[in-house]
């Protein structure tokens, strides 16, 4: 058992577990940030309700406490396996590197998760700091209660072209990255069972594209649209 736990396939499948909770953790804040689509005084209103519910509520809390917790671990278990990688050369997760089937991201994986990690401590900056830290705009309800408006630093950050733009590059990287770890992550927790396989791969495929994709489209929205 304890040759198990300190083992490379007890690593890999803690790093596929924890990638498979963060997919989850990418559907329910995608969820949050449609609201960002809602036009006019109604969407607003509406999102800082979603923004204070979501720093206030004890449950939601400890959540968050899991799902960074999820993130460390995922990215310290994908480092540790990388650096084996180089030094040993074992199989990276349960897809092999290097064949026909790998494609570029399955052989730059660690390049596509350096993007995403830079993409999030620039947004957890941008956002999640200035909401608790930082000095924030406000915005009065009709009863009079004041709560704090990212909505309209959401917004105002993306009339930035530039800010705008590596977000959705970000999202492109995040998209590659899902796509080889999705499937390796179900291959390697045992999912991908032989008359199932096509269906896994499609389900990779549909996680890697839609779930980037919708999130890019948002900062393209207040970009272009919601001016």
């Amino acid at each position: 058992m304890n040759n198990y736990l300190t083992s490379t396939i007890f690593r890999k499948a803690l790093a596929s577990l924890s990638g498979l909770f963060l997919v989850t953790f990418l559907i329910g804040h995608l969820v949050g940030n449609l609201q960002l689509f809602i036009p006019g005084i109604q969407g607003q209103t509406q999102f800082n309700k979603y923004a204070l519910f979501m720093t206030t509520n004890p449950v939601v809390k400890v959540l968050s406490i899991i799902t960074y917790s999820a993130i460390l671990l995922h990215i310290l278990i994908t480092l540790y396996l990388v650096i084996q990688s180089r030094k040993a050369r074992p199989v990276g997760y349960a897809v092999s590197v290097g064949n026909d089937t790998s494609g570029w991201s399955s052989r730059n994986m660690a390049i596509l998760g350096t993007i995403i990690l830079f993409f999030l401590v620039v947004h957890l900056k941008s956002f999640w700091y200035k909401m608790h830290f930082g000095e924030m705009p406000f915005q009065y309800l009709s009863d009079g209660t004041k709560i704090k408006d990212l909505h309209q630093v959401t917004t105002s950050a993306f009339k930035n072209p530039l800010y705008t733009f590596f977000y959705v590059f970000c999202m492109g990287a995040l998209s590659l990255h899902l796509k080889h770890g999705v499937e390796s992550a179900i291959q390697t927790v045992g999912l991908r069972i032989k008359n199932y396989q096509k269906f896994f791969k499609y389900v990779a495929i549909a996680v890697a594209f839609s779930i980037p994709a919708i999130f890019a489209s948002i900062p393209l929205y207040l970009y272009f649209i919601n001016v």
